[in-house]
């Protein structure tokens, strides 16, 4: 090992056996990123005053069935993301390891774009706004972004670059040099941080009342921190001095400030200017 680096800590990443069933630490992750975000937007959608005209949405008893969208589209995705835009000649070799999703492998990017497929498909069976239920979805997501970080690190995997600050970590996959706790960086800019900016937007500036500004900055926000996370993160694969992880997150950037600018224009007009039919 490195002189003055930290330590891995020794963390099994499997949470629980029972018998020949292993529950691991990454799973969970996931479960908890949704159920927690599943809650948060009932929350949302019980507080009237958040939204437009003081109405939500969708009924409350409709947010159960967006969970099992939203769980779909991020599983699906997450993991065709990872097939597609990471390992793609990989899979191709070895078309039977992609279905094999307790090996790990989830891509974020894939996952989102799963996850707003399950919202167009959700927002229109219940006849919602698509873009307040893209707002409502958005608000919840860091939730699991931070979760899933944590769950990165405790597995060891996607580290960062070599690195010679007091707090660099010697990960055992990685080698004995020492290197950025990356994961934890993206749990606390794109989990902790993004959360609390959606908050105080839709909690304070009652950004819900414009559709499609919460989900714009979202995507805004993320993608300004994955890629300032991207240069302390070893990159899986890179054109120059662009990895993987910048490369995916400028679409977000800028379909993020177009869906800011033009929020306005989706705002509702008040119900006595609305023509009758």
């Amino acid at each position: 090992m490195a002189p003055f680096a930290i330590p891995f800590p020794d963390i099994d990443p499997v949470a629980l056996r029972l018998g020949p069933i292993s529950i691991k630490w990454y799973g969970l992750a996931y479960m908890a990123g949704l159920l927690l975000g599943w809650l948060y937007a009932k929350g949302l959608l019980r507080r009237d005053r958040l939204w437009p005209a003081g109405k939500p949405p969708f009924a409350l008893d409709r947010a159960d069935d967006l969970l099992l969208y939203m769980t779909l589209g991020v599983l699906v995705g997450g993991r065709l993301g990872n097939v597609l835009f990471y390992e793609p000649l990989y899979y191709l070799q070895n078309p039977l390891e992609i279905v094999a999703v307790w090996k790990g492998g989830m891509a974020f990017h894939g996952g989102l774009i799963g996850s707003i497929i399950a919202i167009i498909l959700f927002a229109r069976r219940a006849g919602a706004n698509t873009w307040s239920v893209l707002d409502l979805c958005a608000a919840a997501t860091p939730m699991g972004l931070f979760f899933g970080r944590l769950a990165n690190f405790v597995n060891g995997e996607l580290w960062g670059r070599p690195s010679t600050l007091p707090w660099a970590i010697a990960f055992p996959e990685a080698g004995p040099v020492p290197r950025h706790p990356s994961q934890l960086y993206e749990a606390a800019l794109e989990g902790l941080a993004l959360f609390v900016l959606l908050a105080w937007l839709t909690h304070s500036r009652l950004a819900l009342h414009r559709p499609g500004a919460v989900a714009g900055t979202f995507l805004a926000g993320y993608g300004i921190a994955r890629s300032f996370c991207e240069l302390f993160r070893e990159p899986d694969f890179s054109l120059g001095p662009i990895s993987a992880g910048i490369l995916y997150s400028l679409p977000m950037v800028l379909a993020g400030i177009w869906m800011i600018v033009t929020a306005p224009g989706r705002i509702p007009p008040p119900a006595d200017a609305r023509p009758t039919r």
